[in-house]
């Protein structure tokens, strides 16, 4: 069986990796291992007067990567 480097892929390349290889387990842990390294981006908050505008501008920019 081959080796897979998953550190020379790219965060989009582990993600569709891990989907047509939904059994291996390494390159899910891999992925996993990888988003809870991110930082957290708070956008706003339930109490924040402006909640419905930030929100919509956040989904606007993630439709617009």
């Amino acid at each position: 069986m081959n080796q897979v480097n998953y550190a020379a892929m790219s965060d989009q390349e582990l993600r569709q990796y891990f989907l047509k290889h939904p059994q291996d387990s390494a390159a899910l842990q891999a992925y996993l291992e990888r988003r809870w390294k991110r930082p957290v981006q708070v956008i706003t908050t339930v109490d924040d007067p402006d909640f419905d505008i930030k929100i919509q501008a956040a989904i606007c920019k993630k439709i617009s990567k």
